[in-house]
């Protein structure tokens, strides 16, 4: 597999330095009192926010300092060839950043913050693809005063990195069963193969050993919530409902799918295994009782559990897909939280893992001590180092692109190279895009039907 070419462009080790006035003015709060914030831009990207802590003036920036990131843009060949593009205004691209004091937000529609200064970064990209390179590092000059000891002094670094990652592209919807094709500039080329069906307690067409394995986790995962949840928000009132057809209008069950490579040999899965239910007087699948997904992988001629992803619907305005997803070292171990954010159940949006600094605006990671072995893992049999790639690496994982309720959805996936070392591992990632994508449909409300093919015989029967 060819990898596409990608830059990592991050902002970081930010640092704010303001002399003390002789006579300060009242109204004027110092920023060693209140935080400073910036806002970071980059043309055809979205405007990042950041905290500037304050640095004593009589300091001096440590030059061993570990990159402490406040920003990060992942550029694709076609955002830098579209950010190269001359025009009348500027030469070369430009990463701008105005830096504020006092708190963000605002106060009565006012913003709190007062503007202190702007700073502009010349970005030369070229070459970016296949050599780092540092535009800046160190102290500039911010605000009005021209004098290098009367004026704010601003600190940060900006660097780009190259950052390869395989893309894959779904060719219909993960409830359709359809190809996975890999992208390598404009050429399609099939790797891999989906089949989504309901499993229930009794299919023995898995396998026993994947049933028994699934029903197994089951009852640890709902024994893990209920150890971490409140008393209240336990499933028990399950049992309230009357009817088989009440019972079933209020769950979904049973989905799973499963990822074939191009020799039809399962190489990775995601299954339903804690099922999507409507809270007690509303149709929404709550934070409280999310369902949640085991992705698999096979090693030892059965399955292995992987990770696991839950998912629920938020409340409030936002109305959006809640989701936390967590790595399973092993059965016994602590999972490892990689990601917990949300996105729009009716706009969609972009499934994230990164994890710069050990820790980003699109997730959290909770770290855990872990050994890397002395190679890599070659194929699924050396699954007990699943966990080998994070934990070496830092930076971005894999992202997966979802459309939102309603609309024809056919994710796309993209994979840092850094995180596959085999077939299994891209797979893996695959079958997560795919049951973040069917999430957006589990957690639609029960007063919505779903599409045919995401309702089993029995339910259309009681429908």
């Amino acid at each position: 597999m060819d990898p596409c070419p990608f830059v990592r462009l991050t902002v970081g080790n930010l640092a704010l330095k303001i002399p003390v006035a002789s006579k300060p003015a009242r109204s004027v709060v110092h920023p060693s009192l209140s935080p400073c914030f910036c806002k970071i831009k980059l043309k055809n990207f979205p405007l990042q926010t950041a905290v500037v802590p304050y640095f004593p003036p009589e300091n001096q920036f440590p030059d061993n300092q570990q990159q402490t990131l406040a920003a990060t843009f992942h550029l694709s060949k076609a955002d830098i060839d579209k950010l190269a593009q001359k025009s009348i205004f500027s030469a070369k691209p430009c990463l701008k950043i105005a830096v504020y004091t006092g708190r963000r937000g605002s106060t009565c529609g006012v913003n709190s913050g007062c503007l202190l200064g702007k700073v502009s970064v010349p970005l030369d990209l070229a070459g970016t693809e296949s050599k780092a390179c540092v535009f800046h590092n160190g102290w500039i000059s911010v605000g009005k005063e021209t004098k290098k000891d009367s004026s704010a002094r601003f600190h940060l670094n900006v660097k780009a990195e190259p950052d390869p990652r395989f893309v894959f592209q779904f060719d219909g919807e993960p409830e359709c069963s359809p190809q996975v094709f890999q992208i390598r500039g404009n050429i399609p080329q099939p790797v891999f193969t989906c089949k989504f069906s309901f499993r229930n307690t009794g299919d023995r067409n898995q396998g026993s050993s994947v049933c028994s394995l699934l029903v197994k986790l089951t009852f640890q995962l709902q024994s893990d919530r209920s150890l971490r949840s409140e008393p209240s928000s336990s499933r028990r009132w399950l049992s309230s409902f009357g009817s088989e057809r009440e019972r079933l209008g209020k769950e979904r069950k049973g989905w799973s799918i499963t990822v074939h490579d191009l020799s039809g040999s399962p190489v990775a899965a995601a299954s339903m295994v804690t099922p999507f239910v409507a809270s007690p007087g509303s149709g929404r699948v709550s934070r409280s009782n999310p369902g949640s997904w085991l992705i698999l992988r096979p090693g030892g001629g059965t399955w292995k559990p992987w990770g696991r992803l839950e998912a629920w619907r938020e409340r409030g305005s936002s109305d959006g897909l809640g989701y936390r997803f967590e790595l399973i070292p092993d059965m016994s171990a602590t999972a490892i939280v990689l990601a917990e954010s949300t996105l729009s159940s009716s706009k969609g949006g972009k499934f994230v893992i990164d994890l710069g600094g050990r820790s980003g605006s699109n997730g959290r990671v909770t770290p855990r001590s872990a050994t890397s072995p002395a190679c890599s893992p070659r194929s699924s049999g050396d699954f007990r180092y699943g966990l080998w790639p994070i934990a070496v690496h830092q930076g971005f994982v894999m992202s997966a692109g979802v459309e939102g309720e309603g609309k024809c959805s056919k994710p796309r996936v993209e994979v840092s190279v850094q995180h596959v070392n085999c077939t299994e591992d891209a797979a893996a990632y695959v079958a997560l895009a795919a049951a973040v994508d069917l999430s957006i449909d589990a957690c639609r409300l029960f007063s919505q039907r779903l599409r045919k093919e995401l309702c089993n015989h029995q339910e259309e029967l009681l429908g």
